[in-house]
């Protein structure tokens, strides 16, 4: 008796010790999640992934168009649709079937077809959207399909139990481009507005060029501890892209 009631007692300290013992939590890893001809899906963070479709140009070529789907609980909301309707539901359908997640909003940057070409399919799915009014403006006056719910300068939506914010800070690629910030995950979804390293300055057809790096240089000061940072076109990084983007369209 004494032999086992040793034993049980080596047993129950074992256990108190293990449960005790902080466990070791899984790194997270970036990678693909989700791959078609039309569209790529990574996670870039926990709770964030960038979604990549392509359009073909006649200046630039075959083009991928990135937007961002951050999530917190089983809610999701999305910046920016994919280029056209079939990649919109196929992104649809991967959040609804592999994050298992609703979608809340589908919220347009900008007014170009790389920020809402899609936006028709997130409508038919009953999925709001919100966008800066003057983006509903040149979104009307190019007859493209137009988001349903305006915002002046900033709009604050609850994913979860967290919030997003997306803002105008003023003119740059386009003069209504507004960002997208996720507190959850520290990362900005900066558009078309945000240059990947090494970029050229892109297509400026609609561009303020004088006032481009101005405005990017509210939006570093506006997000002083973001993490990751997602431009509309190209590899997603640090910080370091708002630098980069300042400097490539500073004037003297």
């Amino acid at each position: 008796m004494k032999i086992l009631a040793k034993t049980l007692l080596l047993i129950a300290v074992a256990l108190t010790i293990l449960n005790c013992t902080p466990q070791k939590q899984q790194v997270f890893k970036p990678g693909e999640v989700y791959k078609s001809k039309g569209l790529v899906i990574n996670q870039i963070a926990e709770n964030s992934f960038q979604h990549t479709s392509f359009k073909q140009t006649n200046d630039f070529g075959y083009v991928p168009c990135n937007g961002l789907v951050v999530r917190n609980g089983n809610e999701t909301i999305i910046f920016d649709t994919p280029t056209n309707d079939k990649s919109s539901e196929e992104l649809i359908k991967w959040v609804q079937d592999s994050l298992h997640c609703q979608i809340n909003a589908i919220i347009p940057t900008h007014f170009h077809d790389d920020c809402l070409g899609g936006l028709k399919a997130f409508h038919e799915h009953s999925i709001p959207s919100f966008a800066n009014f003057t983006t509903i403006e040149l979104a009307t006056q190019n007859k493209y399909t137009v988001p349903g719910n305006s915002f002046k300068d900033s709009l604050k939506l609850k994913v979860g139990e967290e919030y997003i914010t997306a803002k105008f800070f003023g003119e740059g690629h386009t003069k209504d481009n507004v960002v997208g910030y996720f507190p959850g995950d520290h990362i900005l979804f900066g558009g078309c507005l945000i240059k990947e390293l090494e970029a050229g300055k892109g297509y400026l057809g609609d561009a303020n060029v004088a006032e481009w790096s101005n405005t990017v240089g509210k939006v570093k000061k506006a997000y002083p501890d973001v993490k990751i940072v997602v431009p509309g076109h190209g590899n997603y990084g640090s910080g370091k892209l708002l630098d980069f983007t300042i400097n490539l369209f500073k004037t003297r």
